[in-house]
């Protein structure tokens, strides 16, 4: 399923996890290619008004993570592995944009880039998730 329509649907019904409403994290695109979501910059601040280094984080985690268990498929799961992020500036006001790309779907692992930029379009963080994918649990187990 890659259609974007239909990702967008999957996504909002499975939900982007406590963590994520809790932040006020939406999503506007959702498909294998490309996942969009904002964030508010009020509420997710570290004491100085910043925008806190791990809120980019979520947002990044939430996006890659989504992603690489829709590329995953309904038998699968997409569980981290690996995270890291680069924040280059910081957004004080607004929303901020993360845009998910891939940048490798393998049959055991993907990578997925994430650009988070303020509301003024600036680069504010890079973050890059790898995913392990296995095999769903069973059931009741």
């Amino acid at each position: 399923m890659t259609d974007a329509a239909d990702g967008l649907a999957w996504a909002r019904e499975r939900g982007l996890g406590a963590l994520a409403e809790r932040m006020g994290i939406e999503l506007t695109e959702f498909s294998v290619e490309r996942s969009v979501a904002t964030m508010p910059v009020e509420g997710n601040t570290q004491p100085v008004g910043l925008l806190h280094g791990g809120a980019y984080v979520v947002l990044g985690e939430s996006l890659g993570s989504m992603s690489a268990n829709l590329f995953a498929g309904p038998d699968r799961l997409a569980v981290g592995i690996d995270i890291n992020a680069t924040h280059t500036s910081s957004a004080v006001r607004g929303r901020v944009t993360g845009i998910c790309t891939p940048i490798h779907l393998g049959r055991s692992l993907t990578v997925h880039e994430i650009v988070v930029t303020n509301e003024d379009g600036r680069r504010c963080s890079t973050i890059r998730i790898t995913n392990m994918i296995k095999d769903a649990p069973a059931s009741g187990s």
